[in-house]
């Protein structure tokens, strides 16, 4: 398919609320497949509609498991711990930048899939963080915003305290 151009910091699409997705045709589909490829050359952990322009409810998340690329399509979080986690966070709209940001240690996602379906999906650790960090961008916001402190150049080639909490 086609690798589309990452909005960055700046771009006022990063800052707006996406509408509902409502058709599940051939268009989604390209949307879809064109994110995963976008996604993979990037070598990032997820990625959402708004980072390409397009200001619909849709993300992805591949962890680079067994599960492969997830599709999360008009998804909420519908329960999230009370026990939280704190770690780095980076984006693909931020290039060269890293924040330290809490997040729930474990969500529960409601979403469609790429055919309308309806599914739930519950997240821990890495997987909850990225759940978390991609769906803010559906609402405009970004890590930035959420962020305990960022971290500096040399913060992001070595160690920081929050790393042993992962």
């Amino acid at each position: 398919m086609a690798i589309r151009k990452i909005l960055e910091l700046g771009d006022p699409s990063l800052r707006k609320v996406c509408k509902k997705q409502e058709q599940f045709n051939l268009r989604l589909h390209i949307l879809l497949k064109d994110m995963a490829d976008t996604l993979h050359k990037a070598e990032g952990v997820g990625l959402a509609a708004p980072q390409v322009g397009i200001l619909r409810r849709v993300v992805i998340i591949d962890l680079g498991d067994e599960a492969g690329v997830r599709e999360l399509i008009n998804p909420e979080i519908i329960e999230r711990s009370e026990e939280t986690q704190c770690g780095r966070e980076g984006c693909l709209s931020l290039p060269g930048r890293q924040g330290i940001v809490t997040r729930p240690k474990r969500v529960k996602v409601r979403a469609q899939d790429r055919h309308g379906r309806f599914f739930e999906l519950e997240g821990e650790d890495l997987l909850a963080r990225a759940i978390c960090h991609e769906l803010d961008h559906l609402d405009g916001v970004l890590y930035i915003d959420e962020m305990d402190r960022e971290l500096s150049e040399e913060e992001i080639e070595g160690h920081v305290p929050e790393d042993d909490e992962q």
